[in-house]
């Protein structure tokens, strides 16, 4: 029963984590840092979205893979869901895939480094899975090898981040580099939470 309501709750996380981050991808981040100029790079829901993998790892630390694996499924099932309500079917297809594939990445790495320190199968897996996530999501959503339905404002070429003396890139290039970075910010921040709900695990 104890199982039971555990992983009900995990679920529920993860369907908070990814509706909110949904939700708050529509908002970007005011203000400028380092002469950038912030919400031309970054969303509120880049703080959100990491805290997915936060859920998978408490899962698979205290339940084992397979139910991790669930509950990564139940997510991807919101995720579809709430970008087909959000955004266009590019994004939806995009956010779908990366999640999915990331968080299984996500399981299989943190299974194989499960009993090393504490901090390192977390950790080394939430780095690697975000990068893949970040690489599908924004090739998929932008990447003009991919024809359907292109966001010109997306794949215009600029300078990195809006610098001037910085190389030239499609924009999304930038938006996927500031998303990656909050993403290993917050990676490092959660593995407070995550060390104190596993700590007897």
């Amino acid at each position: 029963m104890i199982r039971r309501h555990a992983l009900t709750l995990a679920v529920a996380a993860m369907a908070l984590v990814v509706v909110a981050s949904n939700f708050l991808v529509q908002y970007p981040v005011e203000g400028f840092l380092l002469g950038v100029q912030l919400d031309d790079v970054l969303t509120y829901g880049a703080f959100t979205y990491p805290f997915a993998f936060l859920v998978t790892d408490v899962v698979n630390r205290i339940f084992g893979p397979e139910l991790a694996r669930r509950v990564a499924f139940a997510g991807f099932a919101v995720a579809v869901a709430v970008s087909l309500l959000l955004a266009t079917p590019r994004i939806a297809l995009a956010s779908g895939t990366a999640f999915l594939t990331a968080q299984l990445l996500d399981v299989a790495i943190f299974e194989r480094l499960r009993y090393g320190q504490w901090w390192r199968a977390p950790l080394t897996s939430t780095v690697i899975a975000s990068a893949l996530d970040t690489v599908i999501f924004f090739g998929l959503a932008f990447s003009v090898m991919i024809p359907l339905g292109i966001d010109e404002f997306a794949v215009e070429v600029t300078p990195l981040f809006g610098l001037d003396q910085a190389i030239e890139a499609p924009r999304w290039v930038s938006w996927a580099l500031a998303d990656y970075t909050v993403k290993l910010i917050v990676s490092a921040f959660a593995l407070g939470p995550y060390r104190a709900i596993t700590r007897r695990w």
